[in-house]
């Protein structure tokens, strides 16, 4: 697989307070993306149906429908978890067809942050224990990574058997304080380990692309 095609720049407005922050990056080619914009839940339905033909080329429509009605049970979790992109991306590493997942959050700091917000979700994710967390330097400011592994809900619709099960699934978080009392999340996830290597090298160019802009379109750097 490969990532030099064309790449796409997206972009998410963290709107809390007096100082909305731009926050942009760049996405590869090859990626599926979930609706962000629709007037309806009839509307969505019809946004998602024509993507499930993009996704499911050789499925039945009854495949097709049962695949959109499954993403479009998760928005009310999409949307209450500040999720304001998500897409996916199907391929082949190694002859194993493998598959992952980007979403990018924007939510709301705590007041328990206080003046070092990189310390404290440092200090906050070393107490979840979901994964190994360590401070990264973007070009945009500090941040905080997690690297670690959780087990996913898995509808029987994507396997086939009918089945609900949990299957791992591998996962980097990106946290990026911005200096408007909010922070911008980004993940990766996938439930193929044969594509870890392959899926962590595209998203380190996402997270490397991060660019945050105040509402004028003068670049910002976070102040920590």
């Amino acid at each position: 697989m490969t990532t030099t095609a064309p790449a796409r720049s997206r972009e998410a407005t963290a709107a809390t307070g007096e100082r909305p922050v731009l926050v942009r990056w760049v996405m590869p080619e090859g990626f599926f993306e979930l609706p962000a914009r629709f007037e309806d839940p009839d509307d969505l339905a019809d946004q998602l149906l024509a993507l499930s033909e993009e996704v499911l080329p050789k499925g039945s429509e009854e495949m097709r429908v049962q695949w959109a009605v499954m993403v479009a049970g998760n928005y009310d979790t999409l949307i209450e978890e500040g999720v304001q992109y998500a897409g996916f991306v199907i391929t082949e590493v190694e002859g194993e067809r493998c598959s992952a997942e980007i979403h990018v959050v924007l939510r709301d700091l705590p007041a328990s942050v206080g003046d070092d917000p990189v310390k404290a979700t440092s200090k906050a994710l070393r107490s979840l224990g979901t994964g190994e967390v360590d401070r990264v330097k973007l070009a945009c400011g500090k941040a905080v990574s997690c690297i670690g592994v959780r087990q996913t809900p898995v509808s029987g619709v994507l396997t086939g058997s009918g089945t609900d099960t949990t299957m791992p699934t591998w996962f980097i978080q990106v946290h990026l304080p911005l200096p408007n009392e909010t922070v911008v999340i980004l993940e990766m996830s996938t439930p193929s380990a044969e594509g870890w290597d392959v899926f962590s090298s595209m998203f380190a160019g996402v997270v490397k692309s991060l660019r945050l802009f105040d509402d004028e379109g003068t670049p910002l750097v976070t102040p920590w």
